[in-house]
C-alpha cells in the first residue's frame, strides 16, 4: 500500500487498502491514458517539491460493474491500416480507334457482296469519325471498273450527300476521266481511304485509315479493277505502305497485291489540290496518260 503525501490543502489522501498504486511520470501517465489503459490506480509522479496526486477517475463504476472496472479495458479501436497500394495494369479496353482489326475475317467481310459491304460501311463504328458524320461514303461507280479511283476522305458535300467526289472537286475529276475516255457511269468506281468525313475536313489520322483498311481491301478484291488511281498523299501512302513524297511516287507505276493478284497503281494529285494550284494540271495530265496505257477499255 502506497500512501500519498499530504497535499498543501491539509487534507490527507489515502489509497484504498485493496488497490495497489503504481507511480509513473506524468508523461507516461498521459501515454497510458491516451492508450485507453484504466488509470485511477496509477499515480502520476509530481515534480520535486510537489505532492503526487492520484489521477481523477474517468468514470464511476457501479456495484454491478465493479468487477469489470478492475479489468484492463481493451484499447480503443484505431482506424484500419490500409495495405500498401499495389500497381495493377489497367484493364485493356480494345477499341477500334486504339487497335482496329485489320483482317477481313474479323469483320466478316469475306463473303459480303459489294452492296452488303456498302451497308456494313454505312453502319460502321470502328473509329471516332462515326460520331460526327451525317453519312458514311462507301463509294460509287460500276461493279467491274477498268479504273478504281481512291481519294483521301469525304468532305462536307460528300458527307451530306453520301457520294464521293461531288462539288467542284467532283466536276474536275469527271473532266479528268473524260479526257482519257472514262467516267463513273461507264468504267470507273470511286471511293476513299477513309469512309467518313474527318471534322472540319482535317487530315485523316493513322488509326482512322487503319480502321477503314479492311473495307478498302475488300472493295479492291470485289471490284478487281485493271488499274488503281491514288489521288493525293494519304491515298498513296495507305495503298503503297510508304511515306515517300508525292512527287517521288508520281514518277513510277507501282503495284499492290490484293488476294494474290497484282494491281497496278498510278499516283497523282488530288483534285482539291489542283483547284488551288491549276499550274500543276499539266503534271496530272502526264499521270493520266500513264494510267490510260494500263487499261484496255
Amino acid at each position: 500500500m502506497v500512501q500519498s503525501p499530504t497535499p498543501s490543502s491539509g487534507h490527507k489522501l489515502t489509497a484504498k487498502p485493496t488497490a495497489k498504486r503504481m507511480v509513473v511520470s506524468r508523461l507516461q501517465h498521459g501515454w497510458l491514458n491516451a492508450m485507453g489503459v484504466d488509470v485511477p490506480w496509477i499515480v502520476a509522479q509530481s515534480p520535486v517539491g510537489q505532492s503526487a496526486e492520484p489521477a481523477a477517475p474517468t468514470s464511476t463504476a457501479t456495484p454491478a460493474t465493479s468487477a469489470k472496472s478492475n479489468a484492463t479495458p481493451p484499447l480503443p479501436p484505431t482506424a484500419p491500416q490500409r495495405a500498401p497500394a499495389v500497381s495493377k495494369p489497367a484493364p485493356t479496353s480494345v477499341t477500334a480507334e486504339q487497335s482496329p482489326e485489320s483482317s477481313l475475317e474479323a469483320l466478316n467481310l469475306v463473303d459480303l457482296t459489294l452492296a452488303e459491304l456498302a451497308q456494313t460501311i454505312q453502319s460502321c463504328q470502328r473509329c471516332g469519325l462515326c460520331q460526327a458524320r451525317q453519312q458514311a461514303v462507301p463509294g460509287e461507280g460500276v461493279d467491274k471498273p477498268a479504273i478504281l479511283i481512291v481519294g483521301e476522305a469525304p468532305g462536307e458535300q460528300e458527307d451530306m450527300q453520301g457520294k464521293p467526289f461531288v462539288g467542284r472537286s467532283g466536276q474536275l475529276l469527271q473532266n479528268m476521266m473524260s479526257a482519257i475516255g472514262h467516267g463513273r457511269d461507264t468504267s470507273v468506281f470511286i471511293t476513299n481511304v477513309v469512309k467518313c468525313r474527318p471534322p472540319a475536313n482535317r487530315n485523316p489520322r493513322d488509326d482512322e485509315i487503319a480502321a477503314c483498311a479492311p473495307y478498302l481491301a475488300r472493295q479492291i478484291e470485289l471490284l478487281a479493277p485493271q488499274a488503281i488511281l491514288a489521288m493525293g498523299r494519304f491515298a498513296a501512302h495507305a495503298l503503297l505502305k510508304t511515306e515517300a513524297p508525292l512527287q517521288q511516287l508520281r514518277a513510277d507505276t507501282h503495284s499492290i497485291d490484293v488476294a494474290g493478284v497484282a494491281r497496278p497503281v498510278v499516283v497523282t494529285y488530288h483534285p482539291a489540290y489542283l483547284l488551288r494550284r491549276p499550274v500543276d494540271k499539266r503534271l496530272a495530265w502526264e499521270d493520266l496518260k500513264r494510267l490510260r496505257a494500263l487499261v484496255s477499255v
